[in-house]
């Protein structure tokens, strides 16, 4: 199950199946090449994850994202990691080095795909940048929460690639946050990825707006 959970997930975060995609457990499982049974297990999982919805005799919906859904996620995702910044920059000074090594080389990894102007690469390391700073933050809550939220977050964003510009200020802002983190400001470290996210909603809106 583990295995076409994730497959399922990814074609969902990545937009392959995209909002409004409707079709039988046995043509997404021929699209995964994967049996029905372990991929009806992962529907199920993904229908608790409000992915996709169940259709009696219908078949299996992959949810759309309304703009209420939008605010929403970002109100979560907002507090969720500015939190987790915060966390993190109250950590004994050898781990703080550890978690923002780990942010910077991520951050490079962003830069790179900029450069190469691959949006598709820079929005995947952009996820994995945001995923690491609430996994590392010591609260297993707030990285559960945050992981099933994020995944909606990242699906508008893939959506609505070819509308958004160059976010080149992004890596500016991440690099101020993991500068927060390494030297223990932790009220900074908040402030830093509270304003980065709320920046991000207003265009991800604005892109996602332009997309649908």
């Amino acid at each position: 199950m583990n295995n076409a959970y994730v497959a399922l997930k990814e074609v969902i975060r990545d937009g392959v199946l995209p909002p409004g995609y409707q079709g039988s457990e046995q043509e997404i499982a021929g699209k995964l090449n994967m049996s029905r049974t372990p991929v009806h297990e992962a529907i199920i999982r993904l229908q608790s994850e409000g992915l996709v919805k169940v259709l009696p005799k219908r078949g299996v919906l992959v949810c759309s994202i309304s703009p209420d859904d939008m605010r929403e996620i970002y109100d979560v995702i907002i507090a969720c990691e500015s939190m987790a910044a915060e966390l993190l920059a109250a950590l004994p000074e050898s781990d703080r080095r550890i978690e923002a090594d780990a942010l910077d080389a991520l951050n490079a990894t962003i830069v790179l795909a900029l450069q190469e102007n691959d949006l598709v690469a820079w929005a995947k390391a952009d996820n994995e940048f945001h995923r690491l700073l609430v996994v590392s933050c010591g609260n297993g809550r707030i990285a559960r929460i945050a992981e099933t939220i994020m995944d909606q977050s990242h699906r508008a964003r893939m959506l609505s690639l070819k509308w958004r510009p160059i976010p080149t200020k992004s890596v500016e802002e991440h690099q101020q946050i993991v500068d927060s983190i390494r030297k223990g400001l932790k009220i900074q470290a908040h402030n830093k990825a509270r304003d980065h996210r709320a920046r991000s909603r207003i265009c991800s809106y604005r892109c996602w707006s332009a997309s649908v």
